[in-house]
This record gives C-alpha cells, structure tokens and sequence, in this order.
C-alpha cells in the first residue's frame, strides 16, 4: 500500500495527498500534474486511485478512493470538483446514518481520455465518462456519458457532440 507517482509527474507541496490505512494506492502517470490544493482522500471503499498520464487535476478537487477511481490520460479537471465514488447507507431510520456505513459499490468511477471536466462538477459512484466527453462547470454526473459528446446540467444530459 502506498503511493506511486511517476518521477515525471509534477504534484504540488499544498497538495494534500493520503497514505491509505486501508490497503488502498495512488498512482500518478508521467507528465500529470496535481496542483495546489487538490486532497486524495482514502475513504470508503477499498478501490485505489489511479491517475493516467498527462493529466492535469486544478485546485480545490476532491477525490476519494472509496470503490476505485480511474482517470485516463490527457483528461483536464478543473478546479473545485468532487469525485466521490462511495455513498451512505440511510434507509434505516433506528440507526444514525454514521452507524450505517456505506452502500454497496456501483462500480467506482472511470473517466476515460481526452476528457475536460469543467469546475465544480460532481461525479458520484458508478459514473464512467467515455473517452472525449465534455463536462459543463457546475454539473452532476451520475451514469455513463456517450464518446465525444458535450454535457452539462444536473443532472447532466448530452446537448452536443465534438465534430
């Protein structure tokens, strides 16, 4: 367990990288770079955290390990993104939600190549964004985004494509 970045990554002193408790890793790809604030956050789940190579993650994202996230390369995420592929158990009203622990995997999150993802986008549990795909600021992705399209909203819904 631990963290693997290549020698050819550029990651930032304020970012705020983990060393998972829980047996989980992060993998950065040569030529990415992991600016100022980012925090990887092993929680949740027992997936790792692998990153492609060229990708550039911009400040203030938020990723967790929980059931896995894979970032291809060459994708940009811009700044204040939430990427959580986890969620809460809640249903049972005689117990906190704290005490409920988490639901079961949806399969984590896969974001494919050549992707921006604009800022603040929330991606949750179980989403994979096919290679080429466009994500509008402020958008929520949950579910699978088409190759090569434009989206945006939230939910986020496909409104173009890249010619």
């Amino acid at each position: 367990m631990g963290n693997i970045f290549n020698s050819k990554a550029t990651i930032s002193e304020l970012a705020l990288i983990d060393i998972s408790t829980r047996g989980t890793n992060t993998y950065i790809g040569d030529h990415s770079n992991i600016d100022a604030f980012v925090r990887i956050k092993h929680v949740g789940g027992s997936g790792d955290v692998v990153i492609g190579s060229g990708t550039y993650i911009n400040s203030g994202t938020v990723i967790y390990s929980g059931n896995g996230v894979t970032i291809g390369n060459n994708v940009l995420i811009g700044p204040n993104c939430n990427i959580a592929p986890v969620n809460h158990e809640y249903k049972n009203k005689n117990k906190s939600i704290h005490e409920q622990g988490f639901m079961p995997s949806r399969g984590g999150i896969k974001i494919e190549d050549d992707v921006w993802i604009g800022a603040g986008v929330t991606i949750l549990d179980g989403s994979i964004i096919k290679k080429g795909s466009v994500i509008g600021a402020n958008s929520l992705v949950r579910g699978i985004v088409n190759p090569y399209t434009i989206n945006i909203g939230v939910p986020c819904r496909e409104v173009g494509s890249r010619k």
